[in-house]
């Protein structure tokens, strides 16, 4: 190193920026906040359980394009060289004299007025434990948490030993009395009817003069109105599903749901002298689960809106 002597030592000759700075790994993009993240697992994760599910509903519409002998003789996810959908679809409705639409009748019935009672019920039930004080309503509010932990399959016998004593078994009132009480239903309405219906909306409609009865069913019942389909929905899956409950308390199939039929001519191929009916029992299990894929589609924007509903506090 040199000197100078009017300008002192002279400093070190500059050297090229990227010889003296190490080169930096290129920084990640910062993540946007309100655009959520992007998961390669998750996105594996959930096209398994997209397939999963939606392979049983595969497997069923292309079964029941097939005949009897088709559905032994070809692969079970491909169609058959015999194209059977109408055929099976007028035998579905005409064999032995059309009980199919009986117990579509009888499915409907019991969804009309179980799961449609049941919520009314529970609409009731939740508005008055949200929105009204009374002696006990802890205690009640206990019974309604512990209901909704017992399983339904654990109360069938006793409920049968009940309407045995009083004579309604073998009766569509054995179907329909247990399906009117749903306990995750009031819960559900109990915790969305807290959060839907202000208190000073229900005073303003008292101040005006309006009764409790006219409250609710012109105020609150309204703003109730997502939470309603979202409990009409689970029961009415939970009543057209049912068959543990009506196996024990029916015997004429006259009575049966869709459940309990299908299951009567499945297993009637194992009897002595029975006829398989396969493609029938295929063919009526497609037609029992379109109505319930067309209420969830027509109804998605209520019953998503009130699983939501309670989830944040503001």
């Amino acid at each position: 190193m040199t000197t100078n002597s009017a300008t002192g030592p002279a400093r070190p000759a500059a050297t090229p920026r990227s010889a003296a700075v190490p080169r930096l790994r290129a920084q990640r993009r910062a993540h946007t906040p309100g655009r959520p993240r992007r998961s390669v697992l998750l996105t594996v994760v959930t096209g398994v359980v997209l397939v999963y599910s939606l392979l049983p509903l595969v497997w069923l519409v292309i079964s029941a394009t097939k005949s009897q002998t088709g559905l032994a003789r070809s692969f079970g996810l491909w169609f058959d060289g015999d194209f059977a959908l109408w055929d099976n679809l007028s035998r579905t409705f005409t064999y032995q004299d059309g009980v199919f639409g009986r117990w579509l009748l009888n499915t409907l019935l019991y969804v009309v007025v179980g799961a449609g009672g049941a919520t009314f019920l529970a609409v009731l039930g939740g508005y008055a434990l949200a929105k009204f004080r009374f002696p006990g309503k802890r205690a009640v509010f206990a019974v309604v948490i512990g209901a909704v932990a017992v399983p339904t399959t654990a109360l069938a016998v006793p409920t049968f030993l009940l309407f045995s004593k009083i004579g309604l078994t073998d009766t569509p009132w054995a179907v329909i009395i247990p399906s009117l009480v749903s306990p995750f239903g009031l819960y559900l309405m109990w915790v969305f009817a807290t959060e839907a219906v202000p208190v000073e909306l229900m005073e303003a409609a008292r101040i005006d003069g309006a009764g409790e009865v006219r409250t609710f069913f012109q105020v609150a019942l309204p703003l109730l109105a997502p939470g309603t389909v979202t409990v009409l929905l689970f029961t009415t899956v939970a009543t057209w599903n049912n068959y543990f409950l009506p196996l024990i308390m029916l015997k004429d199939p006259d009575w049966y749901p869709l459940t309990l039929g299908l299951d009567a001519w499945n297993k009637q191929a194992a009897t002595a002298g029975g006829e398989a009916v396969f493609n029938l029992v295929v063919t009526g299990s497609l037609l029992t689960i379109v109505p319930l894929i067309a209420a969830f589609l027509l109804l998605q924007k209520y019953w998503q809106s009130g699983l939501a509903a309670g989830s944040v506090k503001e």
